[in-house]
Formats: C-alpha cells, sequence, structure tokens
C-alpha cells in the first residue's frame, strides 16, 4: 500500500564533494525505490551527529554523491507484500543502513522496516529524531560492550554531549552510579537526568575519583589512559571517538589490568523498542539543543562542529 501524495522526487541535502559544511546544498533528486523488503519512510525529522560532519568532512568508505544522516523519526507511507509490524500511516523510529548511507537528510528513506521502531507516542517527531543513534550507541556500549551490571560505579565523559546524556540516563536505567564530567553549568541538568557524581572537568581532575568499574570515553586523546588508571582491575574502558585505534587502546589497557574495546553502533529493532520503553516510563529523553530547516544543515553543521551544544541538534521537514 502506498500513500497517494508521493512523487517520483523529494528534497534531500546532497554532498557533491569532501570538505567544509558549504559542500551541502538542497536539491531535488529522485525518491529512493524500496527493495523488497523495505518500508518508505517519511521523515519528519532527522537527528544531527558528529559522524554526519565527521563523513561529510573526510569522506571515509563513502563516495559522492551524498546524502547525509542516519536518525529519523517520521511515518510509514509504503510497506511491503508480507510486513506485518507497520502499516501506512505508523508513526516510527529508528536508525537505518549503519555503516551504509540511510539518507536521513531528505524528504523520504527506504530502509528495511527491522531498522525501525514505533516512536513513543507521548513524543514529538523533533524528541524522537534525537535518539536513536546516541541511544542505541550508549545501549551497545553499556549492555554489550561493558555489561554493565547494578552497583557498577560508571564514568562517561562529555555527559551533557549528544551521546552523554543519553548515556547517563541509560546506565542510571540499568542500576549503575553514574558520574558525569562536565563543564560546571551543566551540573544541573545531569543531576536531572540521573547522574550521582558531576566532575567540573575545569577545575578538578577525574582521576582523583574512587576507583570505577567502567569508562565511556567520548572525548579520547589525553583522556584515554588517565582514564584506564581510575579502573579498578578487570574493569572496562570504552572508547569511542575513533574505533580503528582499538588495537593501540588495547596496547594501552594490557599493562594497566584492564580491558579496552570500543563499538561501532549498528541498526537494532529490539534495542529500539526497549529505549522506547524508557521513554515512555519516564526514564530517558533527548535533550534537544536547536532545531534547523532542512534548508539550513549547513547552519547546523557548523554549530555541532563548534562542540559547545547540550545535547542533540534535529533537522525538521
Amino acid at each position: 500500500m502506498i500513500l497517494s501524495t508521493m512523487t517520483n522526487e523529494m528534497r534531500a541535502v546532497v554532498v557533491e564533494g569532501f570538505g567544509e559544511p558549504e559542500v551541502m546544498q538542497v536539491r531535488e533528486v529522485a525518491r529512493p525505490e524500496p527493495a523488497h523488503d523495505e518500508i518508505v519512510v517519511e521523515v519528519r525529522a532527522a537527528g544531527v551527529n558528529a559522524f554526519d560532519w565527521l563523513v561529510r568532512r573526510h569522506g571515509f568508505w563513502f563516495t559522492t554523491p551524498w546524502v547525509p544522516g542516519w536518525d529519523v523519526s517520521g511515518v510509514v507511507a509504503s510497506v511491503p507484500a508480507g510486513e506485518n509490524r507497520f502499516r501506512v500511516g505508523d508513526e516510527v523510529f529508528g536508525m537505518p543502513h549503519l555503516p551504509r548511507q540511510a539518507g536521513a537528510y531528505a524528504e523520504y528513506v527506504a530502509a528495511p522496516a527491522r531498522h525501525f521502531a514505533r516512536k513513543p507516542a507521548d513524543v514529538d517527531h523533533v524528541h524522537a529524531a534525537a535518539l536513536p543513534l546516541a541511544a542505541l550507541t550508549a545501549w551497545q556500549v553499556l549492555t554489550e560492550a561493558a555489561r554493565v551490571e547494578p552497583g557498577d560505579r560508571v564514568l562517561v565523559h562529555a555527559a551533557a554531549g549528544g551521546v552523554g546524556h543519553i548515556a547517563v540516563q541509560v546506565a542510571k536505567s540499568l542500576g549503575a552510579h553514574v558520574i558525569g564530567t562536565a563543564s560546571a553549568a551543566k551540573h544541573d541538568l545531569l543531576r536531572e537526568l540521573g547522574a550521582d557524581e558531576l566532575v567540573d572537568y575545569r577545575t578538578r581532575d577525574f582521576g582523583e575519583l574512587a576507583p570505577v568499574d567502567v569508562v565511556v570515553d567520548l572525548v579520547g586523546g589525553e583522556y584515554e589512559e588517565r582514564s584506564m588508571r581510575v579502573l579498578k582491575p578487570g574493569g572496562v574502558y570504552v572508547g569511542l571517538p575513533d574505533p580503528g585505534r582499538l588495537p593501540e587502546l588495547i596496547a594501552k589497557a594490557e599493562p594497566l589490568g584492564v580491558r579496552a574495546t570500543t563499538v561501532s553502533v549498528v541498526p537494532d529493532h529490539a534495542a529500539l523498542e526497549h529505549l522506547a520503553g524508557l521513554v515512555e516510563r519516564g526514564e530517558l529523553r533527548a535533550v534537544v539543543a536547536g532545531t534547523f530547516p532542512l534548508a539550513d544543515a549547513v547552519q547546523a553543521h557548523e554549530v555541532g562542529e563548534a562542540n559547545r551544544t547540550t545535547g542533540k541538534l534535529v533537522l525538521t521537514l
């Protein structure tokens, strides 16, 4: 079943060459043709993530022309024969296709139905679009890489950032004692989100903390070895800024008697459904730092790359 309003073209942000934000332009492009197992989602909002501008700047394994974005919240516009989870008109959110192109900065996205979950009913599309990549990253870090258990002491660096503020809440939902590093101005918000202890990195050395079981490092660099040294013997360091450096992280961790790992986040509808349940129970919320219309994607990237936002940026359609 297909909505009659769908056309063969759509607006999308297109990257023709990797580099500064100005390489992005809004253009009319062909609407995606779904594969036999894919639904089409009419995008109402698209989250903006650090990975978006890192790919825009460096390219990595992507080729141009490229449509950025992975965080999607929208309305199901078509379903294939045999799809029983969703119907046309259902509101869904998800992180389709990562690490392949999803093309979320566009009016429509086509992806497997199991890359989506039903949007929490009491959350608007803007806040739903701010969740998938950050929440799935936090979930996969804490439950799969670190295997956090109730009572564990979890240290989250950059705790007020896009992934960090979600990780604080997810760790709390798992029963952890959560410690966050952030500037003092962000401490009140983090306390509201459930952080038990806060460290102003400008005035206090987190190395003075009592030993912790898990470190979620969203900063990297000189934080790496310092974070490993605050771990209990056998503790887990999860480094996220550059997963390609895992062998180097392991080499640093082994002499200290701790474990180092990383996560390359992937779609997971079951985890999304669990996270949606946390949202519905009031245990998880996305903090939206700002919204921009699709035409202002360049400005959204400029703001994001300044690395001063609390929470997430979102494009609206």
